[in-house]
């Protein structure tokens, strides 16, 4: 039996909830077998990220270059990239040696409040790495930080997606959870058609590591060969029935139940 081979390149979170940590454990719940590219490490737990150490790039690439010269891969899963030579050198990696489904995640701050992406190396995010990526799946900060400006309706959410999309990337996931509103709006645009995912606003808290689990489901289920719109719906159900699953194990923002598809704990 065949299993896609999905690869994340993104920050590791010593606390498990979030990074590397919770992509390889959604690969592998969504049926497919993870690899990974570290591009920092985090000392950070529920409550904070108390510091970052950065890979050098030489090891970036060596990383990237020993899976796809022997493993490959169906998808990628970008999420911390900190800095410009990062930024830069993962670019030019997808450059030389792409996977057909790319999905990035912009990780700008974490729930905590640390600074994940340097401010100088947002127009590198841009200029450099959207146009190699399949899916921008950016939350309203991140949205309003990329293009400029704020968002506040349905209509100013779906220009942002266009604005997005102009800047290269394929396609883009504007996540509405920011947004006040009873329930929760996630807007896709496919570069012709619009998409909109309603789910219920959940009162639980288990949201640590929302946004790179949706990433990387996203990624895994384009590398089980579903189609977009449907590859992000069920993306979102998978991290909606993670948050209602979720489980306290610290005393800040807990993560959600990776695990939940398998077996409710």
């Amino acid at each position: 039996m065949y299993i896609p081979k999905i690869m994340t390149i993104a920050g590791s979170d010593s606390g498990g909830g979030a990074g590397i940590q919770a992509d390889l454990k959604t690969i592998a719940a969504l049926g497919g077998y993870g690899t990974s590219v570290i591009t920092a490490l985090t000392a950070q737990n529920t409550r904070a990220v108390t510091m970052i150490h950065e890979v050098p790039s030489d090891m970036i690439a060596a990383q990237y270059e020993a899976i796809m010269e022997d493993i490959g891969a169906d998808a990628i899963k970008i999420g911390m990239l900190s800095s410009i030579v990062i930024i830069k050198t993962v670019a030019g990696l997808l450059r030389q040696q792409s996977a057909p489904n790319v999905v990035l995640d912009p990780v700008m701050i974490s729930k905590s409040g640390a600074q994940l992406l340097k401010e100088e190396a947002i127009e590198a995010l841009i200029t450099d790495l959207l146009p190699h990526c399949t899916l921008l799946t950016p939350n309203i900060p991140e949205t309003e930080k990329l293009i400029g400006q704020s968002m506040k309706t349905d209509e100013e959410i779906k220009n942002a997606a266009v604005l997005l999309q102009a800047k290269g990337v394929a396609a883009c996931l504007i996540k509405g959870g920011h947004l006040d509103r009873p329930d929760v709006l996630n807007t896709l645009f496919d570069g012709s058609t619009y998409f909109s995912f309603t789910t219920d606003r959940l009162e639980k808290t288990y949201t640590h590591g929302t946004g790179c689990t949706l990433s990387s489901a996203i990624a895994t289920y384009l590398g089980h060969k579903k189609p977009l719109n449907e590859a992000v719906g069920l993306g979102i159900q998978y991290v909606y029935d993670g948050i209602h699953h979720g489980y306290v194990v610290g005393q800040g923002t807990n993560p959600l139940n990776h695990m939940h598809i398998l077996k409710n704990i």
